[in-house]
């Protein structure tokens, strides 16, 4: 049994999990009705989900605890870095969105939902998830409340002895090598993930709404094949696209599949390891990736918005533009403390332009319509941009260092 694992293991993941996508996509075609199938997608997620709380909290508290006084900048950094493409995601959208507009046929509104109703909620909210009980948020996945106590209490703990600090130390490695295990596991859990897609789809999501698709995945490819190897470019001074394509391989692919930021932080944390990080600073700045990097939900946002106005004929002219660019990134940003994430936000963006709740609510439904492979980009890009950034902002501190840039 151990030879077949280390066997299992030798074989590069991507090509494990290129194999179970295929094979989950052809009994998807096949045998649709075997819904059995898509439990080991379930399974997958579920373990993931289940695992990633702990390992950030564990992560934060024990990096925190030990870590010396010279990973301040590369985490400024870091956070300079999520901010500002934030922002630059939510403008490329809106100068798309301008160039090629699109218009929708509207749906039957979502009812079962409830948008916050102004950027001022959206940071209660997010405040709110601050302060909330730290059992709670590790019960509930509320990353935002798990971060900010893991801060705490790793600060708290700078002062206690090197024994407790190894204690620490030795909860997140071991919490580290069980993600090691769930992961090795990926291609059974995209198999089943990629067999439910197909098996309830089909290809006929690739044609309803394709311009409006189209517009959304053009815009999130920009981002990431365009104006990240720029901000990339300016961390280390040298061809970018190597590190672009290895974060794709690395957590893209996974996180497409997962269709969670949350669920692929441990797939990022072993990259970074992967890549030679240092990890007392990627286990700060990965987790907070997946909480402000948000780099999809603006686009979607935006875009989304962007064509609520096309087909109402509202006009947008460039000072409303650059209110509604500030506005998504600040939506985008909360998103991960409001149920539904970033389709909930479209009415509060839409209010910008008095577009009511109702046609709003609409619009929410075409979202979730196109969410299977909205969604699924949308995720790749927010969670492969988080370790895109946090590998450029190291080795930016590298370079300015004197040491070797490798990838």
């Amino acid at each position: 049994m151990k030879k077949l694992w280390e066997s299992w293991t030798n074989i590069s993941l991507v090509i494990r999990i290129l194999i179970g996508l295929i094979i989950g996509a052809v009994l998807g075609l096949i045998v649709p009705q075997a819904t059995a199938i898509g439990i080991l997608g379930d399974i997958f997620v579920g373990a993931l989900k289940a695992i990633a709380p702990l390992l950030v909290f564990f992560l934060v508290i024990s990096s925190l605890a030990n870590a010396k006084n010279s990973h301040g900048g590369v985490i400024r950094t870091v956070i300079i870095l999520y901010m500002f493409s934030t922002f630059l995601a939510a403008f490329i959208a809106v100068i798309a969105s301008r160039l090629f507009p699109v218009e929708m046929i509207l749906v039957d509104a979502v009812t079962d939902t409830a948008a916050p109703q102004g950027v001022v909620e959206v940071l209660k909210n997010l405040l709110l998830n601050v302060v909330s009980n730290p059992v709670s948020s590790l019960a509930n996945a509320n990353y935002v409340g798990i971060l900010a106590w893991a801060v705490l209490i790793g600060l708290a703990f700078k002062a206690a002895n090197d024994a407790t600090k190894k204690v620490l130390n030795d909860i997140s490695t071991a919490l580290s090598q069980v993600v090691t295990w769930i992961i090795n596991l990926a291609p059974f859990g995209i198999l089943g993930l990629v067999f439910t897609t197909v098996s309830e789809n089909g290809l006929d999501i690739f044609t309803s709404y394709g311009k409006l698709l189209l517009l959304l995945v053009g815009c999130m490819l920009f981002i990431y094949f365009v104006t990240n190897p720029i901000l990339v470019y300016w961390c280390i001074r040298k061809n970018p696209y190597p590190l672009i394509l290895k974060c794709l391989k690395k957590s893209a692919i996974t996180a497409f599949f997962t269709r969670s930021s949350a669920a692929n932080i441990p797939v990022n944390m072993k990259a970074c390891e992967e890549f030679g990080l240092d990890k007392d600073t990627y286990s700060v700045t990965i987790p907070l990736g997946a909480t402000i990097n948000m780099d999809g939900a603006a686009i979607t946002i935006t875009v989304m918005t962007m064509a609520t106005a096309a087909t109402l004929g509202i006009s947008v002219d460039l000072p409303s533009a650059i209110i509604l660019s500030i506005l998504a990134a600040l939506s985008a940003c909360g998103a991960s403390g409001v149920a539904g994430g970033s389709l909930l936000l479209i009415p509060l963006a839409c209010s910008l332009f008095g577009i009511s709740d109702t046609v709003a609510y609409q619009v929410v439904a075409v979202g979730f319509i196109i969410g299977v492979v909205q969604d699924s980009v949308e995720t790749a890009l927010n969670s492969s941009s988080d370790l895109l950034l946090s590998a450029a902002a190291e080795m930016r501190q590298w370079r300015l260092s004197g040491k070797e840039i490798k990838f």
